[in-house]
């Protein structure tokens, strides 16, 4: 798929999150839920966020217009396709949210997020269900690189067989992260995991690649 091609084939894709009861749209609603709960729990002052692979920016965009720490919330969004990307910067000027900053990158490489780490929250949704296993490991392992202390980690992963989300939960575990959710629903083969971190950050390094995404967006519960 050549690169002109690759982006209206996920333009396309992120069409489904319009289809009620698909799920995309479902996904969203869950990890919507525990976002505004993250925010609900920060301290006053301002709050850091960071979303990998943002597409759209559905997740943030469609809770911050009407939350009551909007104004404190200081955002990274990044998304390699550009017309996502776009989509994503119109989304949050129309909601005036003048602390959200879209960026048109690679999410893969740590350097891309050194305006805003360390975080408070970090949403990694749409990626573990594209990305190798091995490169999964080492994403949540490099997280606390990009978190400082207590910060909020939200993921997304598809539940078919074999399903990965146990040892995901526990490669968090290990990290240094406690679980504070893991929503799923029944009858639909998906996963939201929430973990806060516990353990010690680790020093932020720019230079840190953390996945290679080889995903086609076929994968409709990621």
């Amino acid at each position: 798929m050549d690169s002109s091609a690759a982006e209206r084939h996920w333009v396309g894709w992120h069409r489904r999150y319009d289809l009620p009861g698909s799920s995309l749209s479902r996904r969203l609603a869950l990890v919507q839920r525990r976002l505004r709960e993250a925010l609900e729990e920060q301290p006053a002052g301002e709050i850091r966020m960071l979303s990998m692979c943002a597409g759209q920016g559905r997740d943030i965009l469609g809770v911050l217009p009407d939350h009551a720490r909007r104004g404190d919330v200081r955002a990274r969004l990044v998304e390699l396709d550009p017309d996502l990307a776009a989509d994503a910067e119109r989304a949050a000027r129309a909601a005036g949210l003048g602390g959200v900053e879209v960026v048109h990158g690679d999410a893969s490489v740590t350097a891309v997020y050194e305006p805003v780490a360390p975080v408070h929250i970090a949403l990694v949704c749409g990626v573990f269900g594209n990305i190798a296993d091995a490169d999964v490991r080492h994403t949540v392992e490099q997280l606390p690189r990009l978190c400082r202390p207590a910060a909020t980690v939200i993921w997304t992963r598809h539940r078919r067989p074999p399903d990965l989300t146990p040892t995901i939960r526990s490669w968090f575990a290990g990290a240094g992260f406690a679980e504070t959710g893991f929503d799923g629903e029944d009858g639909f083969l998906m996963g939201v995991g929430t973990h806060r971190l516990v353990g010690q950050p680790l020093p932020y390094q720019p230079d840190v690649r953390l996945f290679d995404f080889v995903g086609d967006g076929e994968d409709a519960h990621r």
